[in-house]
């Protein structure tokens, strides 16, 4: 497995990342802006990346005001899962986000750069938002 980690910090109390994150509509604001076709409810979300792939992503686990874990529901185009991980200190949270992927070592190639974007995407666009 493959793992793309990124960090920061927010200026905010882990509930109040914690309420944004677990609301899957929110994570469209994460996400890079060559997204397209976004549908979501507060569990699920499906999306576009254009000329690559539709991933189709469920909330798996829910732990108030440390953990969200997502899956892909469906069939993606490699196994993998998403983690934001929240711990809180003096009225700030660092909010920890991972992606794990079972890459060959061709998609590997392909797909580490892109992966890694989007880890440092979404965690610099969840410590724009709520600031």
């Amino acid at each position: 497995m493959s793992v793309f980690e990124s960090a920061v910090t927010v200026n905010k109390p882990a509930a109040q990342v914690y309420a944004f994150l677990a609301d899957m509509n929110n994570h469209h604001r994460l996400m890079p802006d060559n997204i397209a076709d976004w549908v979501s409810t507060t569990d699920e979300a499906s999306f576009t990346i254009p000329n690559i792939t539709s991933l189709s992503l469920t909330i798996a686990e829910r732990v108030t005001d440390s953990l969200i874990r997502i899956i892909p529901t469906g069939k993606p185009p490699f196994e993998m899962e998403l983690k934001w991980a929240l711990t809180e200190a003096d009225n700030t949270t660092k909010a920890v986000f991972t992606i794990t992927a079972g890459l060959n070592m061709m998609m590997k190639m392909l797909a580490s750069g892109p992966l890694q974007k989007l880890a440092d995407e979404e965690t610099t666009n969840l410590a724009k938002l709520l600031s």
